[in-house]
């Protein structure tokens, strides 16, 4: 494998990150692009080749990115999946969780930030910022100095920096939580002004502003091309708010119309996300089910949770990633999310419940089984 090379890898990422986001997408392209990245990773992370040699799958042998063996998530908590030097890694991001036991929290070396910056600035731009708008950002994140291993504290600082309009800021920290002054201030300055707003955040901190609000009485009305993005579940106050019900919020509380609430998917183990269709069909002037929308530098397939494999369209399975952006850690990840496919992405439906789904736990003791033989 001696002789895969890294910069023509890189180079065929670049060309994948100025696609067109909505296609048509070159599967040929892909594939040799894939195949290439697997056998990058296979001759570079050891754990990663012993796996996949016992299932029977090399590079010398695969014809298809379909056939590159896909690891559990939580295969990210037992070894280091990295094709390079972990400490020479630019960034470390890290699951929730603990540190001991069961519990203990996966972590995703990131050898070149510079990649992760591509290929997020190039999705947040096709599907937050599809009409070319530049503005105010406010996140209701911690900045990344204060969360250094969070994955989605460094993207949201990212593109405030790279693509927010001058002021753009954080009204949250790790101490006190969301600075509920400031970012009244900020907002209201906002409305003011006339100036377009995009909100930043997790799910769970909009739960409880919102409840804030609706205690104290107060309201926002953002100006017209105001956004936000959320992510993450709808837990607060140990109730369940529906994805539904907290855009019905965002447009009482707000004023910021559902078409212009994306949600995104997106996971510590992998440096692309996934974003909700609303405002780019919008922008586009199309009509359709709102659906997670694929990258073109990403593959995702919908599979059994038992066999893990693919299920027929419109049935529910597990997701299965392929991401190209992955190039130095693992390409292929097997989630325990449940979806259904649809035109272009898929429709998020939850967490598998209980235990983990037997695919996945078979898939999980074959690695540990094959890094345990190498190791000996």
């Amino acid at each position: 494998m001696s002789d895969v090379d890294g910069a023509e890898l890189r180079a065929g990422l670049t060309e994948l990150f100025a696609a067109p986001f909505d296609g048509p997408h070159d599967d040929g392209a892909f594939n040799m692009l894939a195949l290439g990245i697997f056998a990058w990773q296979y001759s570079r992370i050891p754990a990663y080749a012993a796996f996949c040699e016992r299932r029977g799958r090399t590079p010398a042998e695969l014809q298809h990115w379909m056939d590159v063996p896909a690891v559990p998530t939580a295969a990210f908590k037992e070894v280091a999946l990295v094709a390079g030097d972990a400490a020479s890694a630019d960034a470390v991001f890290r699951t929730s969780g603990t540190t001991r036991g069961a519990e203990q929290r996966g972590s995703h070396y990131v050898l070149d930030t510079a990649l992760y910056h591509d290929s997020l600035i190039a999705s947040f731009e096709a599907c937050v910022l599809p009409d070319g708008a530049a503005p105010l950002m406010v996140s209701l994140m911690p900045p990344a100095t204060q969360l250094r291993d969070s994955s989605l504290a460094h993207m949201i600082d990212t593109v405030m920096q790279r693509l927010g309009a001058p002021g753009s800021t954080h009204c949250a920290g790790v101490d006190n939580g969301i600075d509920h002054e400031r970012l009244a201030t900020v907002l209201s300055g906002a409305e003011t002004a006339a100036t377009p707003v995009c909100l930043l955040g997790t799910s769970f901190a909009y739960v409880h502003w919102l409840d804030h609000l609706r205690d104290t009485g107060a309201t926002f009305r953002l100006p017209p091309g105001s956004r936000l993005m959320d992510t993450g579940g709808y837990k607060g106050h140990g109730r369940h708010v529906a994805e539904s019900e907290l855009r019905d919020m965002y447009g009482t509380l707000l004023a910021i119309p559902a078409s212009h609430c994306v949600n995104e998917y997106g996971m510590t183990e992998m440096l692309s996300q996934f974003y909700d269709s609303s405002l780019r069909d919008a922008s586009l002037g199309r009509t359709g089910i709102r659906r997670k929308l694929a990258p073109p530098w990403v593959r995702t397939r919908v599979v059994h949770p038992e066999t893990l494999e693919p299920v027929a369209h419109g049935h529910e399975g597990l997701l299965q990633h392929f991401d190209a952006a992955n190039m130095n850690s693992i390409m292929a990840i097997q989630t325990e999310d449940i979806a259904v496919a649809e035109a272009g992405g898929f429709r998020l439906l939850g967490r598998a419940a209980g235990a983990t789904p037997r695919g996945c736990s078979i898939a999980m003791d074959l690695l540990l089984e094959a890094v345990a033989e190498r190791s000996r």
